[in-house]
């Protein structure tokens, strides 16, 4: 049976498009060599080496997609949640980040200054990136928002910014982490004249204009017995990841000499995990206690 197919293929070959595919590797690699001058239009998009690669993806139009699916305000623990995991999605999946940091709807990437991965190329480290995130969000959505039906897909963008030394690199971190202070400050005092002294979002922006951080600290103490300095961390600083080594006990069963019956027995492993962490990332302390995340060969 298999004689008689290869005969009649043969014969139907004998013209045709076929012929050159069974006489052949030849007339493949000419056909391909005919067209593949069209990677010539690829522009060269490395990254220059010795250089801090950094990925930073926002969320599309978040605004009215935490509005159509109810986030709580200022904060929702559920969306952040979701934007931490999803990070840790991406960080699994590409091992040359380092650390990454979020905040509200955006996480940025921060790969080795040695990284080889994919050439360095920066279209494949964006699309990686965002990509692997965004769909990670719609897998994990419903282990977070449990009672709240995906509405439509989110959106994400993402933008490749290198830096040269260890100091960009720390500053740009800590420009993420002040941006996360200024923000979650203003709209803390926000939701709290939207919400419990009535109102209206234009009459509260009103309110806040030309305000200073010590305005903002003072009508939170004085007219909503809030201390600032009280809030989640996670809320104040936003999220860090960063690997670390975990021992962990669990219980293996082995066979012992002489013992006619496997025995349950606890083991300690170490594993690397990455580890979320809400601190601060501006002063020294952070970069002192984990020299690792900077180091030429980590």
């Amino acid at each position: 049976m298999l004689r008689g197919w290869r005969a009649a293929s043969a014969v139907a070959a004998g013209s045709g498009r076929w012929a050159g595919w069974l006489r052949g590797p030849r007339r493949l690699s000419m056909a391909k060599s005919k067209f593949e001058y069209v990677r010539d239009f690829e522009t060269d998009d490395s990254c220059l080496p010795n250089c801090w690669i950094v990925v930073r993806l926002d969320g599309r139009n978040f605004h009215r997609f935490s509005e159509q699916h109810d986030f709580k305000k200022p904060n929702d623990d559920r969306a952040l949640h979701l934007m931490t995991k999803c990070a840790q999605v991406v960080m699994q999946e590409l091992e040359d980040i380092t650390i990454a940091y979020g905040q509200s709807d955006e996480y940025s990437f921060v790969f080795k200054k040695k990284s080889r991965w994919f050439k360095r190329r920066a279209s494949k480290f964006m699309t990686h990136v965002v990509s692997q995130f965004a769909s990670s969000y719609v897998f994990y959505w419903k282990d977070y928002f449990k009672d709240q039906q995906l509405l439509y897909p989110p959106g994400f963008d993402g933008r490749i910014v290198l830096y040269p030394s260890d100091q960009n690199l720390k500053d740009y971190l800590s420009w993420r982490q002040a941006d996360c202070h200024i923000n979650n400050l203003y709209n803390t005092v926000f939701w709290m004249l939207v919400q419990r002294s009535g109102l209206t979002p234009v009459q509260a922006q009103d309110r806040l204009r030309g305000t200073l951080a010590g305005d903002k600290n003072e009508i939170l103490f004085s007219e909503f017995n809030i201390n600032y300095n009280n809030e989640p961390l996670m809320y104040r600083k936003g999220t860090v990841l960063i690997w670390q080594k975990i021992n962990e006990v669990v219980t293996k069963k082995i066979k012992l000499p002489k013992e006619a019956e496997e025995k349950e027995v606890e083991v300690t492993r170490t594993r690397t995990k990455i580890v979320p962490l809400h601190c601060d990332i501006i002063g020294d302390q952070f970069w002192e206690e984990y020299p690792e995340i900077l180091a030429e060969d980590s």
